[in-house]
Formats: structure tokens, sequence, C-alpha cells
């Protein structure tokens, strides 16, 4: 059976990135003073950040009921089956509702709530989609990608407490404090949700934080102190040259490690955390591959 591999762009996989990996992307939609915008199709990075800067009201969203059913019966077409990747349950109810449609499918469509998000969501769908070239149906990729869902890990350092005190997601007395302190806060996503994982006063000590907190989980979860079997990602919203040097340092602590890839936090990150972050994120590679 043919099964083809669909996510969301909460993965940063672009429409273009999307068609060169022979994958399916579904949009997510942005409110932004009342207006809907679609991730990647009506609203760039670059948009959203000048709009995010400018005082703009932004919200998250999620697709419509009709507009992801639609997206994948136009698929159902060329393909028997799908295997459909949402973000993390614990960040957004768009994969509750992905569970609840996929039922009228008769088992068509596959949804898999392996608790990811932006780079380590990316490596599940391509590590998804080397699955189905292999010949694997939506059902046994499924089940390999929920075995391995805690396999990854994301630490994130905020430049401003500006957008969670806007988001309401800390006390505007705890964002003036940071502020005057100039604290830089370590966030961390382990599956299902994002918390607060340290403080730091610079951002030199925020990416040591960062690479420690990654080896640990590298060697403790991983067994690979070396970064041999694991693939590095850095990632950031609109700090693209911090990025960069980031990426060296990581590429000196784990030698081994290969490529280490540079991209954008997506924007329901974004949202929350507003410009100037930096992050690195880290997913065991696949047994099975």
């Amino acid at each position: 059976m043919r099964a083809a591999i669909v996510t969301d762009s909460n993965s940063g996989i672009t429409q273009e990135q999307a068609k060169e990996l022979g994958l399916y992307v579904l949009p997510m939609p942005f409110m932004i003073d009342g207006k809907e915008y679609l991730e990647g199709i009506s609203l760039t990075h670059e948009e959203f950040y000048d709009m995010q800067v400018s005082g703009h009201d932004i919200s998250t969203s999620q697709p419509s009921p009709e507009s992801v059913t639609g997206f994948w019966d136009k698929i159902l077409k060329e393909y028997d089956q799908i295997v459909h990747i949402p973000m993390s349950s614990g960040l957004s109810s768009s994969c509750a509702t992905a569970l609840m449609l996929a039922e009228d499918y008769g088992g068509r469509v596959v949804v898999v709530n392996n608790q990811r998000i932006s780079d380590t969501q990316r490596q599940s769908a391509i590590d998804a989609a080397a699955l189905a070239a292999k010949g694997l149906d939506a059902h046994q990729i499924g089940e390999i990608l929920n075995q391995t869902k805690f396999d990854a890990t994301i630490y994130i350092m905020l430049d401003t407490l500006k957008y969670l005190k806007k988001g309401g997601r800390i006390t505007p007395a705890a964002a003036a404090l940071g502020t005057f302190l100039r604290l830089k806060p370590v966030l961390t996503i382990q599956g299902d949700k994002l918390d607060a994982f340290s403080k730091a006063r610079t951002i030199k000590q925020a990416k040591a934080t960062m690479i420690a907190a990654a080896a640990h989980d590298l060697e403790e979860r991983f067994g690979d102190t070396t970064g041999a079997r694991t693939r590095l990602a850095v990632l950031h919203t609109r700090n693209e040259e911090a990025a960069a040097e980031f990426a060296e340092e990581l590429r000196n602590h784990f030698p081994e490690t290969g490529e280490i890839s540079i991209d954008q936090l997506p924007l329901s990150i974004c949202t929350h955390i507003g410009p100037g972050s930096l992050a690195v994120a880290a997913t065991k590679k696949m047994e099975e591959l």
C-alpha cells in the first residue's frame, strides 16, 4: 500500500521543501488583528515579525475540520493511506481534532501523536517518508513513530519576556523583574509542553546551558556522547547571525554529529517568544533506518 506522509507547518517545512522531500504540509492559520493568515502561504516569517514588533494583535489558531479533510481527500486520490503527523497534542488541539476526523476514514488515515514540534517534528516526517519508501504501511509507520517519540529534545533561549507577558504566560511583575535583571530564560520542549528550564544572565551563559543540557540528553537518553547517532539543528527567531555562531559552537562540542542545520522556529512558537531567540534541537537517529 502506498502511504503519503502529511505534517503541518509547525514542522518548519515550507511548501517548496515539502515538494522536494515528497511530503505534504498543511499550513497553520494565524489571526492577526482579526484576519486569518496561513503560514507559508499568505504570511512569511518576515511579515509576521514586522507585525509582531509593531504591536499587532496576534494569536494562534488551528485549521478548520473542512480544510483538514479536504486536504486528506485530495491526497487519497493518489495514495492508499495517509500518515498524518501534527504538532504535539500538548501544544495544540489540532492533534485531537485530526484524531477525531480520522475516525471517518476507515483506517486509511493514521494520525500520529508523537509529541513533537519544529525540527523534531520535521525529522519525524522525513523518517516516516523513508519508512514508507521501504514499503511499510501507515499503521506500521505510526507504530514506529509512537515508539520513538521521546527520542528528541529542544532548548530555547528567549531574548525578551515581553511576549510571554503579553500572552499571559507570566505575570507583568515577573516580566518586569526579568527585564530589569536582563535575564535570558531557557525553555525546554520535552514531549507534550513548553516549560521553563533555567535562567541565565547573559547570552553566553544561556548558550552554555543549552549545550550542557543537550549533551546530557544525548548521553543519558540517547546513549550518544559524541553526537554520531543524533541529528542536531539550530533554530531561531529573526536571529540568523547568532544562529550561525551557535551552530559552530555546537560543532565543536559534537564533532561527529555531521551537518547542523539552521532554520527558523515555526510561527506557533514565535507568537509566544518573539524575535531574538536561539534554540537547539536534537533528534536521535532512527535505528530502523
